[in-house]
């Protein structure tokens, strides 16, 4: 499960060359082909202008993505990358799935989601649909004015939050084969207050101790490919321990199984990967489970 090649998916405002830029180091661990990626929604420019869809207005945002997108290509391939090229007119998501299938891509980047909370009600996110359809695991990475995160190299510290789910495996799985970029990992795991039962702290040691112990497991594995982690157990809300541990244990990276729910439980509860992706400031790394 190597990052072999990369699909780069922008908007230009959500993200920049210096995003790809600090994704530079994945060549260490196999990259060696990007994907540049622009799609032009008909309905999105529409809305944008106060009036209907205007054929001029194509025309200009294609020739304004192909000159960025020309100045990228050349710095890749200055430092010996090969670079593909897709500005597209149409649906976001469905155009990143097929781009995807046909490039092979082993990685989508992508911004994070600014819709308002009534549009997601009712459309859902582009994170949540690709994590529907996408086969690949979907990197959400932030506003460069959000967070100075992205100016470091994101894989370099990750804390991996594992719900024990096949998609966590899954994540374990391609986390290992990028020890030349990994630095450190922090595996952690969040109890649910309702799963500490018994009236005493031996029932509440009970849970902490197996919990650990799979913790350990997983560190192992990590460790057999030389690369170190550390176990930890969390006691509280998912999304609000999950984010507690980014910070206290300085992570670059926040990664996690993504969800199966249906795109409608999606909508109506959420779900934590989702959360986590849209609203830390961390860049998110969603595994999907194996399809």
């Amino acid at each position: 499960m190597k990052i072999q090649k990369l699909l780069f998916v922008t908007k230009f405002e959500e993200l920049s060359y210096d995003a790809l830029r600090s994704l530079s180091n994945l060549r260490d661990a196999g990259l060696n082909h990007v994907v540049l990626f622009n799609v032009i929604e008909r309905d999105r420019v529409a809305m944008r202008r106060g009036k209907g869809y205007r054929k001029d207005e194509e025309v200009k945002l294609r020739e304004t993505a192909n000159i960025r997108f020309i100045d990228w290509a050349e710095n890749l391939f200055e430092e010996g990358m090969e670079v593909g090229v897709y500005i597209v007119v149409g649906s976001l998501v469905p155009e990143v799935i097929k781009a995807v299938e046909k490039e092979t891509a082993d990685l989508i980047v992508i911004g994070r989601p600014h819709k308002g909370v009534f549009e997601q009600l009712y459309s859902g996110s582009d994170v949540t649909e690709l994590l529907q359809r996408a086969s690949v695991p979907v990197l959400v990475y932030k506003h460069i004015s959000e967070t100075a995160l992205v100016l470091e190299k994101p894989f370099k510290r990750i804390l991996l939050a594992s719900d024990w789910s096949a998609a966590s495996q899954r994540a374990v799985d391609y986390l290992k084969e990028l020890q030349a970029i990994v630095e450190e990992i922090h595996v952690i795991h969040v109890v649910d207050e309702k799963e500490l039962t018994g009236d005493n702290s031996l029932s509440v040691q009970k849970t902490r101790k197996q919990t650990r112990a799979k913790l350990d497991r997983i560190c192992d594995i990590f460790e057999a490919q030389g690369m170190r982690a550390e176990p930890h157990v969390y006691v509280g809300d998912p999304v609000e321990e999950i984010e507690r541990a980014a910070r206290e244990n300085q992570a670059t990276m926040i990664v996690l199984g993504s969800s199966g729910k249906s795109s409608w439980v999606e909508r109506w509860i959420g779900s934590i990967p989702r959360k986590i992706a849209e609203d830390s400031v961390y860049p998110t790394l969603l595994v999907p489970p194996k399809k």
